[in-house]
This record gives C-alpha cells, structure tokens and sequence, in this order.
C-alpha cells in the first residue's frame, strides 16, 4: 500500500528538478540576448523615434564638464531647439541677447517637428537669424535619402539674408549602438552622401554638428570635410578644447543644455555680421 506514495514522491522530485533545470535555462538564455528595442543595457527605456535632438547624446555620455569663461573674440549668442521646447518665446530670447536660432526640422525619413512652423516663423518675426537642422539616423536609411527629406521638409536655404544653412546633426545614437552599427569608412561614407546630396539640392555646404569624442570614435576621426562644412561642436565646459581632425577653427559651439528660457545654447565664433555672412552665402 506504500508504493504508490513512493512513486507519487519520485515523480513529485523530477517535476520540481525539471522546474528549477528550466528556470536556470531560461536565466542563461536571458543573460545572452541584447538589450530589446524598448530597453537599452543600461536599463533605461529606449526613446521613441523622432525624440532625438541636438546634443541629448552628448548630456549623457560626455556630461557638463564647465562653463565658458570670458573669450577675447566677439561671439554671438544662440539657440537650438526641437519639439521637446514646444511653443517658444521668441521675444523673451531675444531680449536677452540671443540673435540666431536653429530648429530641428526632420530625423530620418518619417520624423517632422510637428512645432517647426512656430520655431522656424517665431525666430526669423522677432528678428533672429534663424536656420533648420536635421538628426541624422544613419542606421535607417541612406544620406543622400535623408538629405532629400530634410530638404523638402523645412531644410531649404534662400539668399534672404535671414536664413542659415542647414545642419547635419550627427551624433551618439540615442535607440541603440552608439555607431549606428556603421564601420568608419561607411559612417564617413553616409555622411558624405547627405552633404553632398544637400549641396546639390540647396547650393550651400551644410554645416556639421558633432562632438569630438564621437567624431573619433565613429568615423576615425576622419578629416575629409573641413575644407568645405562649417563645424558646429558640441562640448559642455570652459573652452571648446580639441576639434575634430580636419577643422582648424569651429563655427558654432553648443555649449550647455541648460541655459535660460530655453535649454540648449550655443556661440557663434565672431560677431554678429558674421553669422550675416554665413546666412548670405
């Protein structure tokens, strides 16, 4: 009459060790796969697409480091700005001495600043001179694509004298590999297809924008565009220390995200008849 209960304890064992042999399975198996689309390695949720905006990488992998200090050239204080800004008041930027603006316009080849109308128009009415920047997603779709969407969607330039050159803004990636999952020679390759393929539809060279520390590691440090692109850098501290190769002097510096009124600021290196200039062409 005991038997039964034996093999019933038996059979009870080999369940709970075939349980317990699963679960181990399944937490080897988990500890192997990559960080999912809606979560990065670092456990933070994975931003939508279309979130991205200027400098939000470079917050968070190079950090604040200073403050700018007092420079013996004239510079001219600046603002960029996205959807995250939603509505901005222009007049109150320009009384405080900010006269040139960039909007983020596209990302990739489906995004569109649903605010743009209002940043784009609001700058250039309060008298700002005032330009449209596009955040590259190079692991979407090609340059030359993503030049022709920015373009057709607010990127545009016209010799009004109010009106900067589009940007290329081409930095960490903020939905997944900090690359893009690119090589140098086909980063570098990317990039070249989008300036190219603007200067073709707009007759003006795009400035870049980008930070020294990705510049390096995601294109080599390559040094094939100074010649040509206006650099914008990107580095929150007192100076903006060591360009990437190829350019001799910057352009325009982002130099905090947490300025008054509206967070990203930025200086452009001289005065203000220089970014006149840069806007005439």
């Amino acid at each position: 009459m005991r038997r039964p209960i034996v093999v019933a304890a038996r059979h009870s064992r080999l369940l709970t060790s075939g349980v317990i042999l699963a679960a181990q399975s399944l937490l080897l198996t988990l500890a192997a796969v990559p960080a999912s689309a809606s979560a990065q390695a670092d456990g933070t949720a994975t931003p939508v697409r279309g979130s991205a905006y200027m400098g939000r990488g470079v917050l968070a992998h190079e950090g604040v480091q200073g403050r700018p200090v007092g420079t013996r050239v004239a510079q001219t204080e600046g603002v960029d700005v996205s959807s995250h800004q939603g509505n901005v008041a222009w007049s109150t930027l320009w009384k405080s001495g900010v006269k040139w603006a960039y909007v983020k316009a596209t990302e990739g080849t489906s995004y569109r600043n649903p605010y743009f109308a209002q940043q784009y128009g609001g700058s250039y009415d309060v008298g700002m001179i005032r330009g449209a920047y596009h955040f590259a997603t190079p692991d979407t779709s090609g340059g030359a694509a993503q030049a022709d969407y920015f373009v057709d969607h607010g990127g545009a330039w016209s010799k009004d004298g109010k009106t900067l050159p589009g940007v290329l803004d081409i930095e960490y990636n903020p939905y997944g590999a900090t690359c893009y999952g690119r090589t140098h020679s086909q980063m570098v390759s990317w990039i070249r297809a989008f300036l190219d393929r603007y200067e073709q539809r707009t007759g003006r060279h795009a400035a870049v924008y980008t930070s020294t520390n990705w510049w390096t590691q995601c294109t080599g440090n390559y040094s094939g565009f100074g010649a040509d692109n206006p650099l914008w850098v990107a580095r929150y501290a007192s100076s903006v220390g060591t360009l990437p190769a190829g350019w001799d002097f910057h352009t325009m510096w982002q130099y905090t995200s947490s300025g008054p009124t509206v967070g990203d600021h930025d200086k452009f290196n001289g005065a203000l008849d220089r970014v006149k200039a840069l806007a005439t062409g």
